[in-house]
């Protein structure tokens, strides 16, 4: 009985599947074009899949594991499934291969069960709470039918009664896995996943690569979107990614926004997507739904949409999109390598450019930076004040210099004067040949792309890379992780490209090479905070901590740091967006610091020193590192040593 129902029921569900794959590929294509290498990606993708995304699952050894056991027993077992049951190849040695596989996923299976019956928060629950009984019904029954092919029992063992109950488990684990991996449910994963990585939208992140910088609008096309207004607005590439989530939640657990209780949670973000790339509410979402004030979450099954409807008021409020302080932090996390930020951003763009709905001092901040050039909307001859005492040189006096010390909008803050006051006396002291735009710099445009307004960020890239046109220097080094991520890794789309360095790498490498006499910190023990565009955005963890150890400072290192580091709260326009929740970012970010004991923490970022100085006091003192540096330099010149290597800067794309 078996021998005639297995291929059936196996042909049937990949015929239905093939047909579910069709459908699916066509909800994908309401999507705009993108250019992808359609064959080099299908190449490319087993790499990336074993390899690559093997990576990011690896940081967590048990599901690293369950993983490989569970899917590569599922591939292997699918394949060997078609050919022995499905084409009636009862070779001996395809059976025993095919109950070795199929044990392999079984316990697999297990370990997933065992995992699912505790589970964590962030992990989604209803349909992927019966995934571990599908996994197991469909390696069970297989290895039990397959037996007798490997000559183990006899023919027709079990009568009847046997064969009706494994029917009906062959026949629930090829429903999960044939058809759900293409119509729907936990499995749909494996099959847009696989397509996700062999059509990223950002390739350069396999391999080893760093890919970060936002991807410009082309604004000179008229017919082109500003933004993403609707589903369909997104690239098709990008619709692909957001079905390829697996809804395990680890975005959702290093959310800043989310554990501060603002109205945003990245699984749910992308899950809203994929209701509109198929139409539908999020009635059926079984994870944690949007926190709310009130502490009980947004209620679920109010929102919907489908691809040709608004997104914002349809499947998700306006102030979802803005309490994001575009971390990375998810993007870090994701096991698919799906990119949130971008899509976040995308949306803003409308919001911004077409709706001007930049919510409370988005609107007067952007303003301000077409006016004034600057956020605060300082007077732009203000721009040197902070040095009026230190004689530096200006470029359009020089014309040729070794370093180009980009001040950035710090110099209109009283508390980041003294980090470029700290650094000029790092610089001269290590008789750096450097000079400043002065009144010719701008604002770097960061918070205007972050903040949807991509009008106004290309507006003052262009006038920043004619002005640096004039000019011959060798590298760009700032104190600021937001200048130095757009200068190095955005510019480049407008053929503005530099060597970039931050003031803590570039002071590692004057430190390597002997150019400063430095002594040894005196005083309190010292934590330090990676700021998120320099850590996660451009992977410089090193220098700083090199930096410090320079001092004699062995660094007490926080529970979340390194690519994992806790965000401040001050990227992606969020102060000046202001989207409420039960607490503040910077002030669970001062716990993570309270729990090290430390008492001063070092950090690198005028906007991370702002926010974290902005925690009610008593809390630790706050200190850049090119302040700490500055209070170590000696009075007498370092003395001569042969040039050390030149440290590069990391690398991103």
């Amino acid at each position: 009985m078996l021998n005639t129902l297995l291929p059936v029921l196996i042909f049937a569900a990949l015929g239905l599947a093939v047909l579910g794959a069709f459908r699916r590929a066509a909800m994908w294509r309401n999507g705009r074009a993108a250019k992808v290498d359609l064959f080099g990606g299908l190449l490319a993708m087993p790499k990336r899949y074993m390899v690559d995304l093997h990576h990011v699952v690896a940081r967590d050894k048990y599901i690293a594991n369950t993983h490989v056991a569970t899917a590569g027993g599922a591939v292997a077992s699918i394949v060997l499934a078609i050919l022995v049951h499905g084409f009636g190849l009862h070779n001996r040695v395809l059976g025993y291969a095919l109950l070795l596989m199929s044990a392999v996923m079984f316990v697999g299976a297990i370990f997933m069960y065992l995992r699912r019956r505790q589970p964590p928060s962030r992990l989604s629950k209803g349909p992927w709470m019966r995934l571990p009984k599908s996994l197991l019904a469909f390696s069970g029954s297989f290895f039990i039918v397959t037996l007798p092919v490997a000559g183990i029992l006899p023919d027709n063992f079990g009568g009847w009664l046997l064969a009706i109950i494994l029917g009906i488990g062959v026949l629930w684990g090829i429903c999960e896995l044939f058809l759900g991996i293409t119509w729907g449910g936990p499995m749909k994963h494996a099959f847009a996943g696989a397509l996700h990585l062999a059509w990223h939208r950002r390739p350069e992140r396999f391999g080893g690569g760093r890919s970060t910088g936002l991807k410009p609008l082309d604004l000179t096309d008229k017919t082109a979107p500003l933004g993403v207004e609707k589903p369909k607005d997104f690239t098709w590439n990008q619709l692909l990614g957001f079905d390829a989530c697996v809804q395990c939640g680890k975005c959702e657990a290093a959310c800043p926004a989310f554990a501060a209780g603002q109205p945003l949670n990245p699984k749910k973000l992308i899950q809203d997507m994929v209701v509109g790339l198929a139409g539908g509410t999020d009635a059926s979402f079984a994870g944690s739904p949007y926190p709310s004030l009130d502490g009980k979450g947004k209620p679920i099954g109010e929102h919907g949409g489908n691809p040709h409807q608004p997104i914002v008021n349809g499947l998700v409020d306006a102030e979802t999109l803005w309490s994001c302080t575009t971390c990375r932090a998810c993007v870090e996390e994701c096991p698919m390598m799906i990119e949130h930020v971008d899509a976040i951003v995308d949306m803003r763009r409308y919001l911004t450019l077409e709706k001007g709905a930049t919510p409370n001092k988005g609107a007067e901040v952007l303003e301000n930076l077409i006016a004034t050039d600057n956020p605060g909307g300082f007077a732009p001859g203000g721009r040197m004040n902070w040095a009026a005492d230190l004689s530096l040189d200006v470029m359009s006096d020089r014309k040729t210099v070794d370093v180009l010390f980009w001040v950035g909008d710090g110099a209109f803050d009283m508390r980041n004067q003294r980090t470029l006051r700290a650094f000029v006396k790092v610089l001269k002291a290590a008789r750096v040949d450097f000079a400043v735009l002065g009144l010719e710099e701008r604002d770097s445009g960061d918070v205007a792309r972050r903040l949807g307004d991509e009008a106004t960020f290309q507006m003052l890239a262009r006038r920043n890379i004619k002005t640096l046109a004039q000019y011959d220097f060798k590298r760009i080094v700032t104190c600021d992780p937001h200048s130095f991520h757009v200068l190095k890794n955005e510019y480049g789309a407008f053929d503005g490209h530099y060597l970039v360095q931050h003031h803590s790498t570039y002071m590692a490498e004057l430190i390597g090479g002997g150019a400063l006499n430095l002594g040894q910190h005196k005083g309190s023990s010292v934590t330090y905070h990676d700021p998120c565009y320099l850590g996660r955005y451009n992977g410089e963890y090193q220098a700083p901590r090199d930096v410090l150890r320079a001092l004699g400072i062995e660094v007490k290192e926080m529970a979340r740091s390194g690519f994992r580091s806790r965000c401040c709260g001050g990227g992606g326009g969020a102060p000046i967006t202001d989207i409420p929740g039960r607490q503040r970012i910077p002030d669970m970010r001062m716990e993570d610091i309270r729990e090290t004991g430390a008492e001063l923490v070092a950090v690198g970022c005028p906007q991370c020193t702002a926010m974290l100085e902005g925690v009610v006091e008593p809390r630790p003192m706050i200190k850049d590192i090119a302040e700490l540096v500055a209070d170590a330099l000696l009075d007498q010149p370092a003395p001569a040593k042969p040039a050390a290597a030149r440290r590069e800067p990391a690398e991103a794309h």
